[in-house]
């Protein structure tokens, strides 16, 4: 009786049970695993017995070779109950599923698994994405190999540590596992956005609504237009307008107009009043106008502002970085007077007021002037942000250069389409 250390999961799936005596007493169907385990551990078999299907212990079972074919034994089809968190079903819920590649940062298919067998158990260490897995399953592998072989060729191969994957598919609908989207939340926003956007609909919806809503809104903004639409019209309202609430009111805006009307009133209903209330108003701007691609989401200072009291602002309100590229001063009416860099900022005396160090020569652009004229603007004087102001010369939004590319990238699309 060889020992086997490992073995891949379609050599022995489909493959007779026997007892001790020999007996066949069953035919493997699956393996479930625990998956709270750093490699998930096997724990139970699904198996077709007297023409019934049950779970059963696993830890009663060996598996081992005899000339040259696997053998799997047990020494008793013990019930066992896996209705708890973090199990999965290997044949069900992974092999022929789409997995992340965390390392390639893409959705892959898997052909089959492999698993290791140690004294503590038998364990998942890896899948197989390349064709060797799925000839394998088809009992073409080996003799495909002996043909290649005096050609000094080899079938590609593609094994992917189980550490370095992440599942996708709801292992059961009613029950959501506690590691299974861990290893999705490490992702940078744009490169989970792309993993999402290869998804079916259903799965792109199941992993959004596992993030929590500061990762789901920095995604969603990452999100192609399509992708965006089903996600928001999939999720509960409650959970789509929680996370709507932490984007800026411009990214919302720009969302809410691709999705259905009578969805999107839903969203901004269930919206905290003044979050929704400033979507509304940019909602509100003509397309192609300034107003309609800015940002509400700035900073300003009083002109009395000492350098100290800004920079001690800075540091409470921790901006992002596209909401610091200037500091614009604003008089008691909010109208905009003047900016200041961070260079000018840094350099100044603790107790220097603002008003001495702006610069009051802004170039800025009202909210009812067309896109088009940002382009000029941003090309000829070099800016990263544009201030916008209304009629009455009062600071009410900015254009950062970022949404300015994305919309003429959009009006192009619309040309040639």
């Amino acid at each position: 009786m060889p020992n086997v250390t490992s073995f891949y999961l379609s050599r022995v799936i489909g493959n007779k049970v026997f007892s001790e005596e020999k007996k066949v007493v069953g035919r493997l169907l699956d393996l479930v695993v625990d998956a709270s385990y750093i490699r998930p551990k096997v724990i139970a078999a699904k198996v077709k017995s007297g023409g019934q299907t049950q779970i059963v212990d696993f830890s009663f079972f060996i598996i081992y070779k005899e000339k040259g074919q696997y053998v799997i034994e047990t020494r008793n089809l013990k019930p066992i109950d896996v209705k708890k968190e973090d199990t999965i079903m290997l044949v069900r819920h992974i092999l022929d599923k789409q997995i992340v590649d965390m390392n390639g940062r893409k959705v892959v298919r898997v052909n089959d698994i492999r698993l290791a067998v140690l004294s503590t158990g038998v364990y998942v260490i890896a899948v197989d994405i390349g064709l060797e897995g799925l000839l394998r399953r088809l009992g073409l592998a080996k003799p495909l190999k002996k043909v290649l072989k005096p050609l000094g060729k080899n079938i590609p191969s593609r094994l992917i540590l189980w550490d370095d994957v992440q599942p996708l598919a709801s292992p059961r609908l009613d029950l959501k596992l506690s590691t299974t989207y861990s290893k999705l939340a490490t992702l940078h926003p744009s490169d989970l956005a792309d993993i999402i956007e290869e998804l079916d609909k259903k799965t792109q919806a199941y992993i959004f609504s596992t993030l929590d809503e500061e990762k789901a809104a920095d995604v969603l903004e990452e999100l192609e237009v399509e992708a965006q639409r089903n996600v928001l019209e999939s999720l509960p309202v409650e959970k789509a307008a929680d996370v709507l609430e932490k984007m800026p009111a411009d990214e919302v805006a720009d969302i809410l107009d691709e999705i259905k009307e009578e969805r999107a009133e839903e969203l901004l209903n269930s919206m905290e009043k003044e979050a929704s209330e400033e979507v509304k108003e940019l909602m509100e701007y003509p397309e192609n106008s300034v107003g309609a691609i800015m940002t509400t989401d700035f900073i300003s200072f009083k002109t009395h502002f000492t350098v100290e009291q800004t920079i001690e602002e800075l540091r409470r309100l921790k901006p992002e970085p596209d909401e610091i590229y200037y500091l614009y001063v604003v008089d008691n009416d909010e109208r905009l007077c003047g900016v200041v860099s961070l260079r000018d900022l840094v350099i100044s005396e603790p107790q220097t007021p603002l008003y001495e160090i702006m610069n009051r020569d802004v170039v800025c652009v009202k909210d009812t002037d067309n896109v088009n004229s940002l382009v000029e603007i941003i090309s000829k004087y070099s800016l990263l942000a544009v201030p916008v102001v209304n009629e009455s010369k009062k600071l009410i939004g900015v254009v950062i250069i970022n949404d300015i590319v994305y919309e003429l990238l959009k009006m192009k699309r619309k040309l040639l389409l």
